[in-house]
């Protein structure tokens, strides 16, 4: 079996798997079909270029490159229906139609226009198609609109589409299909070169035919936010190492097959076998290592700031207070990974919301509060994972689904490029909003395994956080009533050394006024009367303020001595009057009205006098 054959193999294996693939895992069922269909088509080529490579009868060989005829025909109209619905082209049904016109009219010179195909024994492996201008001049037509014009003109859609681009995740899946297309492309152009052009090259660009719907539908559904850089890579990797397995072998049965057989005989075939048995063997580790070493290279950067990022996150939970815990949070993020914008929110049991601990962004006015029954917070303790706004952009233009609409809407308010949830177990402790790269670059699956990580670190310290500050809390209220149960305890002894100190100022009072009152006063001059009767008021109310003072030590022993236990019948005007003696040196009770609609006759209540006024 020669080498054409074993690329035809490939092209089908490739191109099978990843039909299967995007008809069973494809979201968007109008654009996953259609690619689906260009895989099978590339698949149908890649059948009919197998059988054809691989017999010795021209009959056999020209039905079986009709059948191929048939897959590369539809592969460019699949292609171009692709990438009209894709770009949403004006009057794109009018063109559809138009190339399927063309593709009728191109199948049926396939199989019914005599010699519209002609072959020739090529490589001396094979029979394979040529152009000759004398006999079938229409199949350099067919060759220039299905080659040229429909795939350029493929190309400059997505080119104009892309250009026009202004978010990082479709920028970043039209620079794969473009890439991959253009890959692709080159696959049958490298074969027209000898079909076309008569140079004498081996159809080895066969194999990228094989290789461009695998880029694309790699990078679309596993690594859909990969940088196109790591596809190119693995794909430029890929390539070189399989060339390397699958070429040399196939170069020593060509080129030292006449001396293997002077050296070997007929067992010639065990050194190529051999040799590929064993390249087949290294190949995959060598694979590996390059890929990881080209990806160190390329991955440098964003390799340190995910270093950066673990590394914070397990010394998170050393930091006991939550604004400093949630500023470091806020820090790290857009200073290690560049990105423009950070905000948190955190949920407030009491309120039920969601509210805005930290922002960082000076240009920004964030929202300060989201409630639990939002459709963005609902969405994300269902997922338990990020949500990212150009996917979710995506579906809702993809799907027509009212739910994406509304969390696209919801995220544009919050100017989210990525909303990261921080779970503690089941417990959702709320949520980080990161804005773009600052670089232009978009998240990639790697960013954002680290950023749950991250995430959830957070969420064990927040917790930590916030039990540290309610147990401080606390403590402070336990001393603080340790304080009062102290005064409380003292009581008892302080009143009595107030009373004294009242008792000596009544008794100082008193008898200065009786002093006043026995004095003759009658040869003072009017000045002098009208003095002492200013100073007899000043003592009388002195003897007054301690009255006073000595009731309010009174209501204050009342209160901090430990109710009797033993209701007894009050009425409700003393209730009030002795409560009101208390709060009135904490409120300003001349400033209040306080009405009492009752009457005189209301009954008494049973109850502890102490705990009612507390």
């Amino acid at each position: 079996m020669n080498l054409f054959a074993w690329s035809c193999i490939f092209t089908l294996i490739t191109n099978s798997f990843i039909a299967i693939f995007t008809f069973t895992k494809g979201k968007n069922k109008r654009l996953s079909n259609v690619w689906g269909m260009v895989c099978v088509a590339c698949a149908i080529w890649a059948l009919g270029a197998y059988k054809f490579s691989t017999t010795n009868s021209k009959e056999i060989a020209l039905y079986w490159t009709k059948i191929a005829h048939i897959g590369v025909t539809l592969t460019c109209t699949f292609f171009i229906h692709y990438a009209l619905i894709l770009t949403k082209t004006k009057r794109r049904t009018f063109q559809i139609i138009l190339v399927y016109i063309l593709t009728i009219l191109s199948l049926y010179l396939i199989f019914f226009k005599k010699d519209f195909i002609l072959l020739e024994y090529s490589f001396n492996q094979f029979y394979f198609f040529v152009l000759n201008l004398k006999i079938n001049p229409l199949y350099l037509i067919y060759y220039i609109i299905f080659y040229n014009l429909i795939l350029f003109y493929t190309f400059f859609l997505i080119f104009n589409l892309y250009r026009g681009s202004t978010n990082g995740s479709q920028s970043n899946q039209l620079k794969y299909f473009l890439i991959g297309s253009v890959i692709g492309w080159l696959g049958p152009e490298g074969m027209f070169l000898y079909i076309i052009f008569g140079l004498p090259v081996y159809p080895y660009s066969n194999i990228l035919i094989g290789l461009y719907p695998f880029i694309f539908a790699y990078a679309m559904f596993r690594y859909r936010l990969m940088d196109v850089s790591i596809a190119i890579t693995r794909a430029g990797v890929f390539i070189a190492v399989y060339t390397l397995v699958l070429g040399i072998p196939f170069a020593a049965t060509i080129w030292l097959k006449s001396w293997l057989v002077d050296m070997l005989g007929s067992q010639w075939w065990i050194v190529p076998f051999g040799l590929l048995t064993l390249l087949a063997t290294v190949g995959p580790f060598l694979y590996i290592y390059i890929q990881r070493r080209a990806e160190d290279r390329l991955l440098k950067e964003q390799r340190r700031y995910q270093q950066t990022l673990k590394q914070a996150s397990l010394g998170m939970t050393r930091v006991r207070n939550l604004n400093k815990l949630l500023n470091l949070i806020a820090h790290i993020m857009t200073k290690t990974v560049k990105i423009s914008y950070f905000s948190a929110y955190l949920y407030d049991r009491q309120a039920d919301e969601y509210v805005l601990q930290v922002c960082r962004d000076k240009g920004r006015v964030p929202i300060q509060k989201i409630s639990s029954d939002n459709t963005l917070v609902s969405w994300i303790m269902v997922k338990r994972e990020p949500l990212v706004y150009e996917e979710i952009k995506r579906q809702a233009q993809d799907t027509n689904e009212v739910t994406f609409k509304i969390l696209e809407e919801k995220m544009h308010l919050l100017d989210a490029s990525v909303i990261i949830p921080s779970f503690l177990e089941d417990k959702f402790m709320g949520f980080f909003v990161l804005g773009d790269k600052i670089s232009g670059e978009i998240f990639t699956i790697d960013d954002l395994n680290v950023f749950q990580v991250l995430a959830s670190q957070a969420a064990l310290a927040i917790e930590n956080a916030q039990f540290y500050a309610e147990t401080k809390e606390m403590q402070e209220q336990i001393g603080q009533a340790e304080k009062m149960a102290t005064i409380g305890t003292m009581a008892d002894g302080l009143s009595h050394q107030i009373n004294n100190r009242f008792y000596a100022l009544s008794l100082i009072a008193g008898d200065s006024i009786n002093t006043l009152v026995n004095t003759d006063t009658s040869k003072c001059t009017p000045e002098v009367k009208e003095m002492l009767k200013d100073i007899n008021h000043a003592l009388e109310r002195i003897q007054a303020n301690v009255v006073q003072g000595g009731e309010v030590v009174r209501g204050i022993l009342k209160y901090s001595r430990r109710g009797d236990e033993n209701f007894e019948l009050l009425e409700l005007n003393t209730i009030l009057d002795t409560t009101l003696e208390m709060v009135q040196y904490k409120v300003k009770l001349s400033e209040i009205d306080i009405i009492r609609d009752f009457t005189s006759e209301t009954p008494k209540i049973k109850g502890n006098l102490t705990q009612l006024q507390e």
